[in-house]
């Protein structure tokens, strides 16, 4: 698919030292607008959409909120722990908000793995379809975000 100039300039908000140190996209050197259809498959290919994703990652983002930065266990199978960084960061698509320096960690207990998440993440996945590029050290794969949180 042809990337449009929008999206290129958007790709450059996303490169390493322009909103955050290492950037959003890791090695991975396709065009953003590529890196948005192959997660965007893979989702559909699952059967869910990327709100149902945020969704979940929002419920457990505000349950941890009440272990005030220790593990707290939630639904029989999830330890979740919410940890706030000071600060907040702009978002490279965009739009009129800040998001704070959150990370969100979800154990699932029944398989035996865990997935960190950050707020800007939540916003990624809910309005872009944006789970970072290969090889950044932040993305999450949708198909393990998928099983870990269990949709």
């Amino acid at each position: 698919m042809k990337q449009s100039p929008q999206f290129t300039k958007i790709q450059e908000q996303m490169k390493p030292g322009v909103i955050t140190l290492d950037g959003f996209l890791g090695t991975d050197t396709r065009n953003l607008i590529d890196i948005l259809v192959e997660d965007d498959g893979t989702v559909r290919r699952l059967g869910l959409t990327h709100a149902q994703i945020a969704d979940r990652m929002e419920y457990f983002r505000q349950k941890g909120l009440d272990g005030l930065g220790e593990f707290i266990h939630i639904d029989s199978s999830f330890d979740v722990r919410v940890d706030s960084v000071r600060g907040v960061l702009p978002s490279p698509f965009g739009g009129p908000g800040m998001y704070q320096k959150v990370n969100t960690t979800v154990r699932n207990l029944r398989i035996g793995r865990e997935v960190t998440f950050t707020d800007m993440h939540i916003h990624f996945v809910r309005d872009h379809g944006f789970y970072e590029g290969k090889g950044s050290a932040y993305r999450i794969d949708p198909e393990v975000l998928i099983e870990v949180l269990e949709l």
